[in-house]
């Protein structure tokens, strides 16, 4: 049953869009999302190299 106010060619749009799943903006993702966690554990590495050396000062 459609709602009132919905045309009929967006009936079921919301369920599934008419796009095919781009899998490279996945990969994008991904990629982006692991560079920022290594970049992440980075910073922490290098917070904690500089707080050792701080506490043999």
């Amino acid at each position: 049953m459609r709602a009132v106010n919905e045309r009929p060619d967006q009936a079921g749009e919301a369920l599934s869009s008419k796009r095919p799943l781009n899998r490279t903006s996945l990969q994008e993702s991904a990629m982006a999302d692991l560079a920022f966690v290594v970049t992440v554990l980075a910073g922490f590495v290098l917070v904690a190299l500089v707080a050792k050396g701080v506490t043999k000062l």
